[in-house]
């Protein structure tokens, strides 16, 4: 007999967000994603635990990926809550909860810059690596 104490079995993965987000990876990049990226915001009161970030090539090919995308999500059991931008295929959006899909085409990807808003510095020494780092790419200039 269950009781409202009795706890549910669950029905999803409860593999951690960061190793979900590298299996997503990896699958957009069998699949001809380019410049994948996976910025980890765990401890950063953000929506999610995980962006996943990835270049299609045409609308139809990001569709294909987000299509893919949520099938990897039934086939291992990651939660899979909704889809969005998916028939202007520009920036498909697939939440899966802790981990964030987002499926750009390259010149969509380039005007919202996702990665540079999210990439805020973890630790004071990471923040002078990056002042570093801009400190010498503008040299190059």
């Amino acid at each position: 007999m269950e009781t409202d104490l009795t706890p549910k079995k669950k029905i999803y993965s409860d593999l951690p967000a960061l190793e979900k987000a590298s299996d997503m990876s990896a699958w957009l990049k069998d699949h001809k994603a380019q410049a994948v990226e996976v910025i980890d915001l765990a401890g950063r009161g953000a929506f999610t635990e995980t962006l996943v970030v990835a270049t299609a090539s045409s609308a139809r090919h990001a569709q294909s990926l987000a299509d893919g995308v949520m099938a990897l999500c039934h086939e291992k059991r990651y939660e899979y809550l909704r889809v969005d931008g998916y028939t202007n295929g520009q920036w498909v959006l697939v939440d899966c909860n802790d981990v964030v899909v987002n499926i750009f085409q390259k010149e969509t990807r380039e005007l919202y810059r996702l990665e540079s808003l999210w990439k805020v510095p973890a630790s004071k020494e990471e923040l002078q690596a990056m002042a570093s780092a801009a400190d010498a790419k503008e040299g190059k200039q």
